[in-house]
């Protein structure tokens, strides 16, 4: 996943409805990024003797490979194994049908009889016929800070091919650290509004020092609101619950859908528990044997690659605002207008103004999905104008930040995984300053801003658990894992990538732009993938699609 601050909320601007903003109307699949979307591997602290921990084995150092746990269920784990959900109604639901109920699981895995108990939330919505259940489908929308419960009531339980939710429960569950179960917490509404405008592109030692400070005052607020919690909401606790959950449910196997770091927690559960997987589809894969510094890298890259896409899809309407298709020409007209920005922030019609780092937030929002793009163009026009209040919106959409000033835990939660499961890309403004060219030669628009957001990491509490490494999940059933060939958040090689690890990886590429490709209007992906879901047979290797 990202660790960088912008591209943290990577999978969980979801393409549930509509953008409707300011009478421009798009179907807005702002998805599950892996914003981006982000990737972490941590390791649970070491264990209690006699208890079950994974561990990193294998060859060589700096790639290991993630090895299984026993198939076994340990005895002090059994109480929580052995939990039956109550069901109820769910409140706040987009339709009938939802289900919700709560499950604990050890707060650390290391001292399941002594840590303490984590909330959980979870849902579903059963199969609707006609044909025989296969099982529960469970869901994860991304970030890592999506709300899985959210995605269901909002999208997947009636949006999710007919075919698809006639044989299966959809079913999810927010991970530890996230939205209806027990969350990160880290800065009040009104700090956060303050956080999110920090410029991320310092032009001297003063607005350096302003820039850490944001970050050590983000990580100070986690620690002091969320001080229990922080150490244990690595993906590896996020997948060991996924196996609670599965046997809360009454399955044998997980079938599962996981969209850009919903792609890691899939693809860490496979590798945790091989002899449990049944259909996982991991779209928009992001790449385990990656550090911090080249996953930012990455991405800097991939959304240079889609703003590229963006740029040449402008220039063909009158009045582009970019004024070329030439990704380089283009790149450099946003960069003045960032930098106009930097000294002279727009009105947006509130109280708040659009800033150089809010408008960056709000065009790499737009990045996530072509559908996007008409949205982007207006609000670019606007902005020459005057007018930031389409920019503003965008930003505040990819925040996760409501009408009234109220932001979900996204951003908390996902730093929180991202720092756990990673050693931070960069520990100090000098190392920032020495890798600047790499990140500007990447992307001209957007690269200065995202090697500061890999500083975010650095001044974290909590020490990172995880460290890169490889996930073969031998002895597991196919999986299937699907890359978009201009996606920026997840970039197609971390889907190639993820493909050879696994043992059983089948690769389904889609030909496209955008972040992931799972019923963004595919027939080709989304007839392979259903196949693969209601049959078990992936398509024929390294399958592609446009």
């Amino acid at each position: 996943m990202d660790t960088s601050r912008l591209l943290r909320t990577s999978g969980t601007l979801l393409a549930t409805a509509a953008l409707l903003i300011s009478g421009v109307a798009a179907q807005a699949t702002v998805r599950p990024q892996g914003e981006g979307d982000g990737r972490s591997a941590g390791l649970p602290p070491e264990p209690a003797a006699g208890a079950q921990r994974p561990v990193l084995s294998g060859v060589p150092a700096a790639a290991p490979l993630l090895a299984p746990l026993s198939a076994r269920v340990p005895a002090a784990l059994r109480r929580y194994y052995e939990q039956k959900p109550s069901w109820h109604a769910c409140t706040g639901a987009k339709g009938a049908g939802f289900e919700c109920a709560t499950l604990k699981a050890p707060l650390d895995y290391g001292r399941p009889r002594s840590g303490g108990d984590v909330r959980l939330a979870v849902a579903r919505k059963r199969a609707t016929g006609p044909g025989e259940r296969i099982g529960s489908l469970m869901v994860n929308p991304g970030g890592p800070g999506g709300s899985a419960v959210g995605f269901l009531q909002q999208y997947a339980g009636n949006g999710y091919p007919a075919a698809v939710r006639a044989r299966y429960d959809i079913v999810a569950m927010d991970p530890r650290g996230v939205a209806g179960s027990e969350a990160i917490s880290c800065l009040t509404d009104a700090e956060m509004d303050t956080y999110a405008q920090v410029d991320q592109t310092p032009d001297n030692d003063a607005e350096v020092r302003q820039l850490v400070a944001s970050y050590k005052k983000f990580a100070h607020g986690c620690a002091s609101r969320s001080a229990r919690l922080l150490p244990h909401v690595s993906t590896v606790d996020a997948a060991r619950d996924m196996d609670i959950f599965r046997a809360a449910l009454g399955d044998e196997k997980v079938h599962y859908i996981g969209a850009s770091y919903g792609t890691f927690l899939g693809a860490t559960y496979a590798g945790l528990y091989p002899s449990r997987v049944g259909r996982l589809v991991l779209d928009g894969a992001l790449d385990p044997s990656l550090d911090a510094e080249q996953v930012n890298r990455d991405q800097t890259t991939g959304f240079q690659t889609a703003f590229a896409s963006f740029a040449k899809d402008c220039s063909a309407h009158e009045e582009c605002p970019l004024g070329s298709d030439n990704a380089t020409e283009a790149g450099n007209t946003l960069k003045r207008f960032f930098r106009d920005l930097d000294h002279h922030p727009l009105a947006t019609g509130t109280p708040r103004q659009l800033t150089e780092s809010l408008a960056t937030t709000g065009v790499i929002a737009a990045m996530y999905d072509e559908a996007a793009w008409p949205v982007l163009r207006k609000a670019l026009r606007d902005a020459q104008t005057g007018d930031g209040t389409l920019l503003l919106k965008l930003s505040d959409i990819y925040y996760e930040r409501d009408q009234h000033g109220h932001y979900a835990n996204l951003m908390a939660a996902n730093s929180a995984v991202n720092c756990l499961d990673l050693p931070p890309a960069y520990r100090a403004p000098s190392a920032v300053r020495r890798a600047l060219p790499e990140f500007e030669k990447a992307s001209p628009a957007f690269g200065e801003s995202f090697a500061w957001g890999s500083l975010s990491c650095a001044y974290w509490p909590v020490h990172a658990t995880g460290t890169p490494h490889r996930i073969p999940a031998r002895g597991a059933a196919p999986i299937l894992v699907v890359g978009t060939t201009r996606d920026p958040a997840t970039p197609y090689p971390w889907a190639r990538s993820l493909a050879s690890q696994l043992s059983s990886g089948r690769l389904l590429t889609y030909d496209g732009d955008g972040h992931t490709a799972y019923t963004r209007g595919s027939k080709c992906i989304d007839s392979a993938v259903n196949d693969y879901l209601l049959t078990a047979t992936p398509p024929p290797a390294s399958r592609r699609c446009s």
